[in-house]
């Protein structure tokens, strides 16, 4: 994590460099115009903004290693698979739920692109899909 911190912070350092030179490289490309019109806006604020969201995920990245009080089983080298596996939930590889799920998205935005008609298809879609996919274990073969 400690790494992934570090990176973080060169990046926004790199991105900040980046955005000066940028500048001032307009700058001195455009010698006769006044201050305002000689920097290139959009470009300057694009990389200063790039740099403020690098800043932005190293903090709070920092932030989390700080609160986790210690180093995580991925940083260490000598640590084995087993220490850093834990339960992340169940998951049923044979659902096919989210597949209709995404079918419903996807007929709901080509009614937003193509007729209106099709938009309350896709939302019926969706709920038959989201009532399927939460009880998908209360019913069939893997009833619990």
């Amino acid at each position: 994590m400690r790494s992934n911190v570090v990176l973080w912070w060169v990046l926004t350092v790199f991105f900040l460099v980046v955005a000066a030179v940028y500048t001032g490289w307009n700058i001195l490309a455009h010698p006769g115009l006044e201050l305002v019109n000689q920097i290139e806006w959009v470009g300057s604020v694009a990389l200063l903004f790039t740099a403020f969201m690098g800043a932005m995920v190293a903090v709070y990245l920092q932030r989390t290693h700080k609160a986790q009080g210690g180093e995580l089983p991925e940083d260490i080298l000598t640590a084995d698979i087993d220490d850093g596996d834990p339960e992340l939930g169940e998951f049923s590889p044979w659902s096919w739920w989210p597949i209709v799920l995404a079918a419903s998205a996807a007929v709901f935005l080509i009614g937003m692109a193509v007729g209106h008609f099709l938009l309350p298809i896709g939302v019926a879609i969706f709920a038959v899909a989201i009532v399927g996919w939460v009880y998908e274990y209360y019913r069939g073969n893997f009833a619990r």
